[in-house]
């Protein structure tokens, strides 16, 4: 549980997630739950420049992950895919601010990192690929009030904020409950609305699917795509972001194909097939 708590307050303290939030709502639906109404986000444009990168150039491990990366996220809905390596987790934390560049320029929102650190950190929702690596309170309202609390919200005007929305999804019920009883796929799901609760105006997530069964894989697409932030994430679950309207496919940190779900898909599916089939080959014939 300590090693989870520093990882994540670790993350608030880097994203500056004490400044003053924006005042924008962000919904998704959920199993067991309908959409409360209210009037949709804001959704990132060309006009607030979304998020941009320019000639990125960023190291891990002292190995090269990117080497002038330039990329402009605009859409409402964006894949990224590619085989293990090629960079994806690093664009997610790199965006997010996790990871800094070695050159080049990145905007949020028409913030530029580092230098408005706290002002992107607002808009910026960054969802762990394992729910038990960001959860660290013991019951669904204490988690979603952690959220309040690093903005600078009062515990107590949290505690109240975190109800009402647990109430306005018709999830009143899962305030008290322990998030140790929570299945892997409704702790994600806590995961999801202690970020929304935030406000950020961009979710970024990092393979969401990859610990979950295939019934919480449908459940957690379902309430993904009604979510009315802007979504980025990585996933080798194609069919999830096979009909988003842009896909991005890595390649050992260079953007191998860049357009439409379907397009992107298609040409990464066929790829890996014609690697698969040639590597069989050359095991069986030598």
């Amino acid at each position: 549980m300590l090693s989870r708590f520093s990882k994540r307050v670790a993350l608030w303290n880097t994203m500056g997630t004490r400044a003053q939030q924006s005042d924008r709502d962000g919904s998704s639906v959920l199993e067991g739950s309908t959409s409360p109404s209210s009037q949709a986000d804001e959704l990132p444009t060309a006009a607030d420049g979304g998020i941009r990168l320019r000639s990125i150039v960023l190291d891990r491990g002292g190995e090269r992950v990117f080497d002038a990366l330039t990329l402009d996220l605009v859409e409402r809905r964006i894949g990224i895919i590619g085989d293990n390596g090629a960079g994806k987790s690093s664009l997610l934390r790199l965006i997010a601010g996790l990871d800094q560049p070695v050159s080049g320029q990145l905007h949020v929102h028409g913030h530029s990192t580092p230098v408005h650190h706290s002002a992107v950190a607002c808009r910026i929702g960054f969802l762990f690929q394992n729910p038990d690596d960001q959860i660290i309170c013991p019951t669904v309202e204490e988690e979603l009030a952690f959220t309040l609390v690093a903005q600078g919200v009062s515990k107590a005007q949290a505690r109240a904020q975190a109800r009402n929305f647990l109430s306005d999804w018709g999830l009143s019920h899962w305030g008290p409950r322990a998030v140790s009883q929570l299945s892997q796929g409704q702790r994600q799901k806590v995961c999801l609305l202690a970020l929304q609760i935030g406000k950020p105006l961009t979710l970024l997530l990092d393979e969401p699917f990859a610990s979950l069964d295939l019934p919480s894989q449908l459940r957690l697409g379902r309430q993904l795509l009604s979510a009315n932030q802007q979504l980025i994430f990585s996933t080798h679950v194609l069919e999830q972001v096979y009909d988003f309207e842009r896909v991005i496919w890595l390649e050992r940190g260079k953007v191998r194909a860049d357009g439409a779900g379907n397009k992107v898909c298609s040409a990464y599916r066929d790829e890996v097939s014609r690697g698969a089939c040639e590597s069989y080959q050359t095991a069986e014939f030598g």
